[in-house]
């Protein structure tokens, strides 16, 4: 009887998740049979779902539910804290698994060519949000001295970021930050975040939900110039064609004509404003320079020689997201991503990297919901099982699933099980519970590792 396919997935977030269900609900899951190994550099899984997501979001953290029932399937096994390309190699995961795929996202700060960039005071996005989801390998503190921000971009992370900066400790206590996370935000000093797009509002990339959301907080008031509402045939033709684009645009719309009312924080959203330079002083971020755009009939822009600088003491990069280059698979390093073809991993030669397969973020880069790295899963799946069924798949040394544990025990690598996702689950639930919380997340690894029982 032959025995069943095996296939290593490097990333436990929604991609590498939403493979291995297309993988298991394949024809080849009835007939041999598929065995999944999920590889996770955390000791917990779910991705940027867990360090990603602002805190006060917990509609979409709802998706891990989907996620877990996934997960709990017999066939897959999860291996956290086991780094790629430190723990395990390419070739090791050759020698156990007939295909691999990678769905390791991006995590890291795409870089902003601004001068005064690197002046303290100046952040990145994905720095801030994984200091408030407690990441376990960033500093437990963050520097909140600065009464004005700014925040530069016009996405759902820049959204987030203005959110926790403008909200009260006291508002998000409710939610699943640890302990640190609120110490630090109830000394956070902000009263006024202003948000610098350098387009109009058919342009901006929020999500119309996430947009509304800022304006349910007792504590912030949003506001809009209404200078800043202006379209050019190239912006009604966007408004028209996309649903989305049309809500948020009449969201602005609304806000821009309503009276400024008397909520403690104020948050700004400015269009218009192409930044330019940060200001400093002695080395610290002390103001924002930027231009006045104008629409040129396309729905871009260009400058208007028009130049505003404003007063803050720090500034938030919200430009995008970043992958890291992974050992062993060919890079284009100017989209920050691995060159495939449907998912199928695509060397220099222009020949595919036999048996080796990417999917979400690592492959299109950071672009688009949650829900879009479904298809994407769906599409690198399917070519796998193609090259299945055409015999293009190697053959692996060491299949039976028992060597990659005696590998991981023969190195010393300890490692965390699903099993041990279910107790270190119940130990950040218990941590919740005397707060009337659902979970208070642990955040040292250490301890991740000590009640995942590793």
């Amino acid at each position: 009887m032959p025995r069943p396919l095996r296939v290593a997935i490097v990333g436990s977030g929604p991609a590498g998740i939403y493979a291995a269900d297309a993988l298991l609900k394949s024809e080849v899951a009835a007939e041999p049979g598929v065995s999944i190994d999920i590889f996770e550099r955390m000791p917990a899984p779910f991705g940027l779902i867990r360090y990603g997501v602002a805190p006060d979001h917990p509609r979409i953290k709802g998706i891990i539910t989907a996620l877990h029932q996934v997960l709990d399937k017999p066939q897959i096994r999860l291996f956290g804290n086991v780094d790629y390309g430190t723990d395990i190699g390419l070739d090791d995961l050759r020698a156990f698994y007939d295909g691999v795929i990678f769905a390791t996202g991006a995590t890291a700060d795409r870089a902003l060519s601004l001068p005064g960039i690197d002046l303290d005071g100046s952040y990145g996005a994905a720095d801030f949000v994984s200091w408030y989801d407690g990441h376990p390998d960033v500093p437990r503190t963050w520097p909140l001295e600065a009464e004005k921000v700014a925040v530069l971009g016009v996405g759902n992370v820049a959204l987030d970021v203005a959110r926790v900066l403008a909200k009260t400790a006291d508002e998000l206590l409710p939610t699943e930050i640890p302990a640190n996370v609120y110490e630090g935000l109830k000394a956070n000093r902000a009263k006024e975040i202003h948000v610098f797009g350098r387009r109009g509002p058919a342009q901006a990339k929020f999500s119309p939900m996430e947009l509304r959301e800022l304006d349910h907080s007792p504590n912030i008031e949003v506001i809009v110039d209404p200078e800043d509402i202006d379209y050019d045939e190239g912006s009604i033709t966007t408004r028209r064609g996309n649903k989305q684009a049309d809500m948020v645009a009449k969201t602005l719309e609304n806000w821009a004509i309503r009276d400024v009312g008397d909520r403690p924080h104020k948050l700004f959203l400015h269009f218009f404003e192409s930044p330019v330079e940060v200001l400093g002083e002695d080395g610290k971020v002390v103001g924002l320079r930027t231009e006045r755009t104008e629409l040129d009939g396309t729905g871009n822009v260009k400058g208007t020689g028009t130049f505003n600088t404003w007063d803050v003491g720090a500034v938030y990069r919200a430009v995008g997201y970043l992958s890291d280059k992974l050992p062993k698979l060919p890079w284009d390093i100017d989209s920050g991503t691995v060159p495939d073809e449907g998912g199928r991993v695509v060397q220099e030669s222009g020949e595919h990297l036999q048996s080796t397969y990417v999917t979400g973020w690592i492959r299109r880069g950071p672009i688009g919901l949650i829900g879009h790295t479904k298809g994407d899963a769906n599409e690198t799946v399917k070519n796998l099982l193609e090259d299945y069924a055409g015999g293009r798949l190697h053959t692996p040394a060491a299949p039976d699933p028992e060597a990659v544990d005696a590998f991981l025990a023969e190195r010393d690598i300890r490692f965390t099980t699903w099993d041990g996702w279910y107790k270190l689950d119940a130990a950040e639930k218990a941590l919740g519970e005397p707060e009337g919380r659902e979970r208070v997340k642990i955040v040292e690894r250490e301890d991740m590792l000590r009640a995942s029982g590793a």
